[in-house]
């Protein structure tokens, strides 16, 4: 037994492991009298130790399995249930440690022989845990689609078509857990998988009974791109969800005390609540904020630049405009960077990586250990209730679903606020750097479906100049017949057919019959009712003629008549309706400004709407 601990004691060692002394002695002093190897140790043993004396109990027994299983002679890999602790593959890309949980399963590929050769492509090639897992799951797609085929189990007989039906079923393949479709990129990234391992096979020679013809042709085996559709790309972490949590962001990174290489608790936090910001104002992806290096804001012509690079289609160094608030939070955690411990293999880091317990500090921050960790927790656990803008049968907020805010909504959040501005295509394809101009449009479509929506809400609440309702019934005609003007909608039809610029008695809409306001007018209403009692007192102070005064008294009577009717009307409504307009007026509001010049700083920092 004092064998198998110093062993264990020497491997750790080797792995850059620190030792705590007191642990060990917690271990050994524990141990039954007359015990012969740990690995007759029983399970309530571990349960009964601390957390920390426990995982270097398991960290021993870990190497001491290895090394009893290779003193045996006996092979981890000879079944279809391979566990990772023994087998001795790396973790995964970037992870060059030893994986110590979790099996890879081979039982699922249905075909002998196509198992066997995965298995043997996992012997031979020694790839890492997370590779093999993928390269086993598009094996196992492969054999779903050869399991309907003749020739599936017999290998000696398989042709080009046989493999036509394995890349069609690529094609269709569903994800499991909920039936959705995989994205493109992940259906090529598995097509890449089975076909770098049917190619390391054939080279190996362990395809030799297989005939040339079942392979995979890069010219003719393609996944073409699945069409953009709005619940691809309407996964936005709304404005709402957005403002609440900016309310709770000082508790971001609190949830658990950890202290390395001189940085305390509240330091690891400040650098999370930095990484959020980045995120929510930039629409970068969370790898490209995390992985930022010191020097990555530029200011030209007094303007901020952040550089930085884009990891998923291998264009480094792009540049983006950004706000000069975004620009300050750097510049603040650069300074704050300078002052804190310096860890010399994270210089060249903005988010410097909070490392693991018991090793170095090195690189940078990884986008799993912000989202799957850190964001994760303070939104599931730390922050009160988040809420939604519908309300349940009684009037009262709706929860709103935390698994639906992940990092990456705010991409689509970025993305969305900009079309519904007006951005031009073209220039926001070049904010969100897309390759295709498809993608970009797709953030439109969403756009002009709120919209619509919006449109079927609002267009019946219109009423006329005396406040009268002259509702919609159809959203068509609410859109054909008539057109914004700056007070309301107006249904004159050479006004309508000019687009609202050419108005015959110079937009005194209250004085015309063919004035339509409805409630997305209501703010616009009351500031023209404000701005004219000031002319109004204006002109008295001025003495001017009566006609004039007479004139501004008429219009204040209007308008105020036609807000005061809508208002009514509101109030009339059941709440949860009511909740519905005032959505749907946003919502149109924020179209018609679309066409308005809407410079850079207030697209990355979000007002109230």
């Amino acid at each position: 037994m004092r064998h198998e601990v110093l062993y264990g004691l020497q491997q750790r060692d080797d792995a850059g492991i620190s030792l705590v002394p007191q642990r060990m002695r917690r271990i050994v002093a524990g141990l039954p009298q007359g015990l012969d190897s740990l690995l007759s140790l029983s399970t309530e043993f571990s349960s009964r130790l601390p957390a920390a004396p426990r995982g270097v109990l398991n960290s021993l027994l870990l190497h001491i399995r290895r090394a009893r299983a290779e003193f045996d002679g006996a092979d981890p890999t000879s079944g279809d249930v391979w566990e990772c602790a023994l087998v001795g593959l790396t973790a995964g890309r970037g992870r060059k440690y030893k994986a110590v949980h979790g099996v890879i399963d081979f039982r699922p590929v249905r075909q002998t022989w196509l198992r066997e050769l995965v298995k043997e492509y996992g012997r031979a090639a020694r790839p890492d845990v997370l590779e093999l897992r993928q390269t086993v799951y598009a094996a196992t797609i492969a054999s779903a689609a050869l399991a309907h085929r003749t020739e599936g189990d017999t290998p000696e007989r398989l042709s080009m078509a046989d493999m036509n039906a394995v890349v069609d079923h690529f094609r269709i393949t569903k994800r499991p857990e909920d039936g959705h479709d995989y994205s493109t990129s992940h259906r090529r990234a598995l097509l890449r998988s089975w076909r770098t391992f049917l190619e390391f096979a054939r080279q190996a020679g362990m395809m030799d009974h297989v005939p040339g013809g079942f392979s995979v042709n890069p010219r003719f085996h393609t996944i073409a791109p699945i069409e953009v559709t709005e619940d691809d790309i309407g996964r936005a972490v709304p404005e709402h969800v957005i403002a609440q949590l900016d309310a709770h962001i000082g508790l971001l990174g609190t949830s658990t005390a950890y202290e390395s290489g001189g940085w305390t608790t509240a330091d690891f936090a400040h650098m999370y609540q930095v990484v959020y910001r980045v995120l929510r104002d930039t629409g970068r992806r969370p790898g490209e904020v995390t992985s930022l290096r010191r020097d990555c804001l530029e200011w030209i012509d007094g303007k901020p630049t952040l550089i930085y690079d884009n990891h998923k289609r291998r264009r480094h160094g792009r540049r983006l405009p950004v706000s000069v608030s975004t620009a300050q939070e750097i510049e603040a955690w650069q300074k704050e960077l300078e002052v804190l411990p310096d860890v010399p293999a994270c210089a060249q880091w903005l988010f410097p990586s909070p490392g693991q317990r018991n090793r170095p500090r090195r690189g940078h921050l990884t986008s799993p250990q912000f989202c799957s960790r850190i964001f994760r927790i303070w939104v599931d656990e730390l922050i009160p209730s988040i809420w939604d803008e519908r309300l349940d049968d009684n009037g009262q907020p709706l929860a709103y679903d935390r698994t639906k805010i992940v990092p990456y909504g705010f991409r689509h959040a970025y993305a969305q606020r900009h079309a519904d501005a007006g951005t031009r295509p073209d220039v926001l394809r070049e904010l969100m750097d897309h390759r295709s101009l498809d993608v970009t449009m797709g953030y439109y479509k969403v756009s002009l479906t709120r919209k619509q929506e919006a449109v079927r809400t609002v267009a019946r609440l219109a009423v006329d100049r005396h406040g009268t309702p002259r509702g919609f019934e159809d959203p068509l005609a609410y859109e054909v017949e008539s057109v914004a003007v700056p007070f309301g909608g107006c249904t004159e039809p050479s006004n309508v057919k000019a687009g609202g610029g050419h108005c015959r008695i110079r937009f005194q809409c209250a004085g015309c019959d063919f004035y339509r306001p409805d409630p997305s007018y209501l703010p616009a209403l009351e500031q023209q009712v404000a701005d004219l009692r000031a002319d109004k007192e204006a002109a008295l102070a001025l003495g001017s003629a009566d006609w004039v005064v007479r004139n501004l008294d008429d219009q204040i009577r209007a308008y105020s008549k036609s807000a005061d009717e809508m208002r009514r009307r509101l109030e009339a409504m059941p709440e949860e309706e009511r909740t519905r307009v005032e959505g749907a007026s946003r919502e149109l509001r924020k179209a018609r400004s679309a066409a308005a010049f809407i410079p850079m700083q207030s697209l990355t920092t979000r007002s109230a709407p």
